[in-house]
């Protein structure tokens, strides 16, 4: 299916689809390179209709869901390997310098946007909850795991209170534990990763407090999360785990750990002092 022209895809069903359905598909053939980059809550918001209706455009067109939609309509546009892009903007023909110019230019701008999203209030409610909390547990799958350990790595130098588990049976176990008392800081891009709403499901049953760090404003994952910290990267369909997204996530959490210091102290000083020394009886 992946190899399927989208367009010809959308306009070969395009009398079969419902009334409805025709507005999805109006809308992604008059906005195409956009809608690479929305959610299907932002698609469906830009289109003025239920996200049940662009699941069942998908489906109509005998795709799988929303995800696989994205992905086919991500090769359509480039579908000749020799000319794709690798990124949304750097092509096969550019130059190392060219291709380094980009790539900054590309990390920068996600940083920028991200620092432009940043709600004081927010951030301020967060830090309060992590240092109430008696566990910060946080949470990712595939790419945004990565960036969940690394915030793990990051707080244990200053508190001995964060945890972060790499098997997605361990983390639904661990959510299934938490209580008022505990923090669940979710990492996921899309917002809309099936394993990471069970974790945020479970957290919210047993009264934890949920951060989410994520691109979208409206997501699934929104609907469990009592903050809602956003960074600003675009991210295709082909581009999954790109370094952009993960460096504005980790824009954030350096956030969140400069303002947890802060307010923590003397307490994060004396065990950011203790586990320095710790680490440098390792080093020759």
């Amino acid at each position: 299916m992946t190899n399927q022209d989208v367009f010809t895809l959308i306009r070969s069903t395009y009398n079969s689809f419902t009334n409805t359905e025709r507005k999805v598909a109006d809308y992604i053939l008059d906005h195409t390179k956009e809608v690479i980059y929305l959610s299907i809550v932002d698609l469906a918001d830009a289109c003025g209709v239920g996200e049940s209706s662009v699941f069942r455009f998908c489906k109509t067109m005998k795709l799988k869901g929303y995800q696989e939609f994205r992905i086919v309509l991500a090769q359509s546009i480039s579908p000749d390997e020799d000319t794709q892009e690798l990124t949304s903007k750097i092509t096969m023909e550019d130059t190392l310098e060219e291709v380094s110019s980009k790539i900054l230019t590309t990390n920068i701008n996600a940083l920028t946007e991200t620092q432009k999203l940043i709600n004081e209030n927010d951030i301020s409610e967060a830090i309060t909850s992590m240092i109430m909390a008696e566990r910060i547990h946080f949470f990712g799958v595939g790419a945004s795991l990565m960036t969940a350990m690394e915030a793990k790595n990051k707080f244990m130098r200053i508190s001995n209170k964060t945890e972060c588990s790499i098997d997605s049976h361990l983390q639904i176990m661990t959510a299934a534990l938490m209580s008022e008392k505990d923090v669940a800081v979710l990492i996921s891009y899309s917002g809309s990763t099936k394993d990471m709403i069970e974790v945020a499901k479970i957290a919210k049953q047993r009264a934890a407090k949920v951060i989410l760090i994520t691109r979208f404003v409206k997501s699934p994952l929104t609907n469990y999360s009592d903050i809602t910290l956003l960074c600003g990267a675009n991210e295709g369909p082909l581009q999954g785990g790109s370094l952009s997204a993960k460096l504005a996530q980790l824009y954030l959490l350096d956030v969140l750990y400069a303002e947890y210091y802060r307010k923590t102290g003397q307490i994060s000083e004396t065990n950011k002092e203790r586990t320095s020394k710790a680490v440098i009886e390792k080093m020759l």
